[in-house]
């Protein structure tokens, strides 16, 4: 029997292989391999966000998005779902669309119209730092066995120039009053699919878990920016994943060895209310950050699949063309977050000494934490 051959795409034309496979195939044949974009864009005042991310996955034959508008705790999210191969060169899904304009430092996202919800936007973000990348998120699964993530990601801080567009009303968003942040990854990623039912699996999630995931732009006094970024995962007091750094605007980049914080959530839906964070940089040096959420604003990435959502996940086949959504009016109550998952792109006002700025805090603190004030009794997803 003869074997499929594989497909030639217009990448093919480029010097650019790395394998001995064409472009129509990755290297890697767990189902499981995705490449991710995603993007806050958010209004200084904390107004207004934006929230945006599109999934391929290549060997489910899968390419889905979401995008969205917080507004105070309201949050409308629209999400589209597409058969791959219909258009492999297609940076989109549904009324979405991601353009590279300049590689690296110009990026045009678009919602377009649509008959699910009534938001749609065109922003062009532009880079006001070179992109970093992250230390590779490699993990085993729970019994040491199995390699259930191997990401790879770089993350840039940007400004933002559009419209975006709620309930027939135009907001015009500028670069003085907006900022955004993006980032790509690709890799073996955990939470793709519907988990397994025919294997033994060990769920991190019922377990006490912590997920800080944040990257901080500052400017001193003398215009000169730069960057504080770390991800860190924990299972009760145990690290599974750390990466950390101080991003420089000449794109060099300072590792950071730890972290210690003084955060304060709100019990009743896990979010973030503020406090400090301090990093060990090695050497006997720290560096001290404070954090403030700068308002009731912040998208809930449940709606965006992760960890599911109404019998929806990330990378589910879910027919050539679908297309649903929802308008949530208050996802800050008990019942509201416990739908939407405590996950959260959180706008944040950020201060390490003379210098200020923003960022994105993205958060879970699952189980009981004593130190936060947190019981099991009130924990969720």
């Amino acid at each position: 029997m003869r074997q499929s051959m594989q497909k030639l795409l217009p990448a093919d034309e480029l010097l650019h292989h790395q394998t001995v496979q064409t472009f129509a195939t990755v290297s890697e044949s767990d189902i499981s391999w995705t490449e991710k974009v995603w993007s806050p864009i958010f209004a200084l005042d904390g107004s207004l966000q934006i929230d945006c991310g599109l999934g391929k996955y290549h060997n489910r034959n899968v390419m889905d998005m979401f995008a969205g508008v917080s507004r105070g705790t309201e949050q409308i999210t629209v999400r589209a779902s597409r058969t791959l191969d219909d258009d492999l060169e297609r940076i989109g899904a549904g009324p979405f669309d991601y353009e590279v304009i300049e590689p690296m430092k110009k990026l045009r996202l678009v919602l377009r119209k649509n008959d699910i919800q009534p938001i749609e936007f065109d922003v062009t973000i532009t880079a006001i730092l070179p992109p970093f990348l992250e230390a590779k998120d490699a993990q085993r699964d729970t019994l040491g066995l199995r390699m259930c993530s191997e990401v790879l990601r770089y993350h840039q801080a940007c400004t933002a120039e559009g419209t975006l567009k709620i309930d027939g009303s135009t907001v015009d968003i500028t670069p003085d009053k907006w900022l955004a942040y993006r980032d790509h990854s690709w890799g073996v990623r955990m939470d793709v699919g519907e988990p397994p039912s025919d294997v033994h699996r060990l769920q991190r999630l019922d377990r006490d878990f912590t997920l800080f995931w944040t990257p901080m732009y500052f400017k001193r006094p003398d215009g000169s920016k730069y960057e504080i970024h770390f991800y860190l995962q924990k299972e009760g007091d145990t690290v599974t994943y750390f990466s950390g750094f101080v991003n420089e605007s000449d794109g060099s980049q300072h590792p950071l060895v730890g972290v210690r914080d003084d955060l304060k959530f709100d019990p009743k839906n896990r979010r973030l209310l503020g406090g400090t964070i301090e990093f060990d940089a090695g050497w006997g040096e720290t560096r001290r950050v404070e954090i403030e959420p700068i308002s009731d604003t912040g998208f809930h990435l449940g709606t965006g699949l992760y960890f599911g959502f109404r019998n929806q996940r990330h990378g589910i086949y879910a027919g050539p063309d679908h297309l649903d959504g929802e308008r949530i009016a208050d996802v800050s109550t008990p019942d509201g977050v416990r739908e939407v998952h405590q996950l959260r792109d959180l706008p944040i006002r950020t201060r390490e000494g003379d210098a200020e700025g923003y960022g994105i805090f993205e958060s879970m603190v699952i189980g009981e934490h004593p130190k936060y004030g947190l019981t099991r009794e009130d924990s969720f997803l």
